[in-house]
């Protein structure tokens, strides 16, 4: 029998209904083994870069352009996604994905590789909003140069940090977990964020630069 509180996390999930672009990206990245932010995440995402205007965004895990096309839903028409992925073959179905919703290659810019590689590489201050979704234990990291990228308002959004229920979970110590639960204190101690915790998806942790 389903809970009150599962029956209102369903239905805050399903209030937000993918189209017919965002279901095939959505079945590629499962048979790739690429699992896509859930439809709650995504439209928060839209919500976030709608929010903040957002012209530069920094993606870390390009899947197979799930979470891509919601940020590029919310951002300016003439903003550019540079999202970071180590798998090629996931960035290529990314970009079908781009293309069959209707945004050009110049909206997009896509890298392969390492994203503690990558990211350095990128402008101080440079970006509206950075969003991560790949290598759990890499989270403190992602965080670390998300708020050097970060102009001050600029947002930083974490997807999974609820990790299948396991965070909220003491009795839970495996590797990712605890990373999880780490970055939710490196957060929470930063004085130069401001930040929520949403149970939308699998859990999505989005905080305001408010100073460098």
């Amino acid at each position: 029998m389903t809970s009150p509180v599962e029956a209102t996390l369903a239905y805050a999930e399903q209030f937000h209904q993918e189209d017919e672009i965002l279901h095939a990206a959505r079945q590629r990245g499962l048979e790739m083994g690429a699992t896509p932010i859930l439809p709650g995440g995504g439209a928060a995402l839209c919500f976030l870069a709608t929010a903040v205007n957002a012209k530069s965004v920094v993606e870390v895990g390009t899947g197979c352009g799930v979470s891509g096309l919601w940020l590029l839903r919310g951002m300016r028409s003439d903003g550019t996604l540079t999202s970071v992925d180590v798998e090629p073959e996931h960035q290529r179905l990314a970009r079908q994905a781009f293309a069959e919703a209707g945004f050009s290659g110049g909206r997009v810019r896509l890298i392969a590789g390492r994203a503690l590689d990558v990211l350095p590489r990128l402008s101080d201050g440079g970006y509206d909003l950075v969003f991560a979704d790949a290598a759990k234990q890499e989270y403190a990291d992602y965080l670390a140069e998300s708020v050097r990228l970060l102009r001050v308002g600029g947002v930083v959004a974490f997807d999974n940090v609820l990790w299948h229920n396991r965070v909220a979970d003491p009795a839970q110590r495996d590797p990712d977990t605890v990373s999880l639960r780490e970055l939710g204190k490196l957060v929470q101690g930063d004085d130069r964020l401001r930040s929520v915790l949403m149970p939308l998806g699998d859990g999505l942790l989005a905080a305001v630069k408010v100073a460098d």
